[in-house]
């Protein structure tokens, strides 16, 4: 009995050694899944989302090696009424507001400052378009209507085998993907986990083979079809999103502080969400997009894409919110009027015949709750119709 004590003694003490090992080697493995596991919570989530790269691996976007610009302020406003409120229910974490090119409203909410590295969600989208405009205006890519697969022959077999780069672009490629962020194992939270534990998300995207429609024929908001249109972007190019991005659109704009892009595990950036900016260098980027594509008198990103970008060309159903390139356009929008969106509460509001450009980031844990957009959207507005 003492020897099976003895023997047994032995083994638990090789498993414990075994145990720590592993978890000496995967730490930071562990270290990520831990921090994703409480991404959201209550009490963390405000500093989280200024603090990302805690939670992921990363790879800088360089803002480069000049000055940074300048933005111009002018008279400060006072919000509408009603803002006071939104901003508290919201859990909004900063409001930017520019009219004319100049500020006229900053202001940072729950312990937040003007140097945090915002996540931006799905605002990323809408930069990746911006990227993409420009590398089809370079010759880098021959047209919107080429196969997917032509740039990313990874796709072939999958239910991206015959879509289009213009499908991916409106969203409307029929793949079969399940975007549900409240449920455990939707397609869109095992790919938060694969992105988490350093997996690859090229594997993943040319896993999908089901769809349900044929390409172009119905509009699902599906973020892995940004995924699709960044694997075209790297084979067109051969180059990483994170360098073209800093390249094409993040130095011209001589932004503040250099950004980071949340990577999965082979260093492919995560670009249907995991840019992470500062609130004034999302503004300059609305800004130049608003002043179609113009910054300091350089044509940044051409004027013609941003004008097909922003116009709702997707298959939409009657009476929802219009999609175009990556850009969502409101109900009844008036001309030059769209917008950026990210979960949680983030937003890039343009108005161009207002001349206006609103940044708001937040952590609001209530997005999804029915009307809560639509109630965003209106404030948004009224601020702007305040400015």
């Amino acid at each position: 009995m003492r020897r099976f004590g003895k023997w047994l003694g032995r083994i638990l003490l090789v498993l414990i050694l075994a145990m720590a090992a592993v978890g000496f080697w995967k730490r930071d493995d562990i270290s990520r899944l831990l921090a994703v596991n409480s991404l959201f919570d209550e009490g963390e989530i405000v500093q989280n989302f200024s603090h990302m790269d805690k939670a992921f691996l990363t790879a800088p976007v360089s803002r480069g090696s000049g000055s940074p610009t300048e933005l111009p302020r002018g008279p400060d406003i006072a919000l509408p009424e009603g803002a006071a409120d939104w901003i508290e229910q919201r859990s909004v974490t900063s409001l930017l507001a520019m009219k004319d090119g100049e500020i006229r409203y900053e202001k940072y909410f729950l312990d937040t400052g003007p140097d945090d590295r915002r996540i931006s969600w799905s605002i990323a989208k809408s930069y990746l378009s911006a990227l993409f405009g420009v590398l089809l205006d370079e010759g880098a890519i021959e047209s919107i209507d080429e196969p997917v697969t032509k740039y990313a022959p990874q796709l072939v077999g999958s239910a991206y085998d015959g879509v289009s780069i213009r499908n991916v672009l409106n969203m409307a490629s029929g793949v079969r993907f399940d975007e549900d962020y409240m449920e455990y194992d939707s397609d869109i939270n095992q790919m938060g986990r694969i992105v988490a534990l350093g997996g690859t998300l090229d594997d993943f995207t040319a896993s999908f083979v089901d769809r349900i429609a044929e390409p172009g024929k119905k509009w699902a908001y599906i973020s892995i079809d940004t995924h699709a249109l960044g694997m075209v972007i790297r084979g067109a190019t051969g180059r990483s999103i994170a360098d073209l991005m800093s390249e094409k659109i993040i130095a011209p704009l001589g932004q503040e502080r250099d950004g980071l892009y949340i990577t999965d595990g082979s260093g492919a950036a995560f670009v249907l969400g995991g840019l992470n900016l500062t609130t004034r260098d999302y503004a300059r980027f609305g800004l130049m997009i608003e002043q179609d594509g113009r910054w300091n008198g350089q044509q940044i990103v051409p004027a013609d894409w941003i004008a097909a970008a922003t116009a709702p060309s997707a298959p939409t159903a009657p009476g929802q919110t219009g999609y175009g390139y990556q850009w969502w356009v409101p109900e009844g929008a008036a001309e030059g009027e769209f917008f950026a969106r990210g979960i949680y509460g983030q937003y890039l509001y343009i108005d161009q015949t207002r001349d206006v450009v609103i940044v708001a980031t937040g952590a609001d844990r209530q997005f999804r709750e029915p009307g809560v957009n639509e109630a965003n959207i209106a404030m948004l507005r009224k601020i702007a119709a305040s400015l």
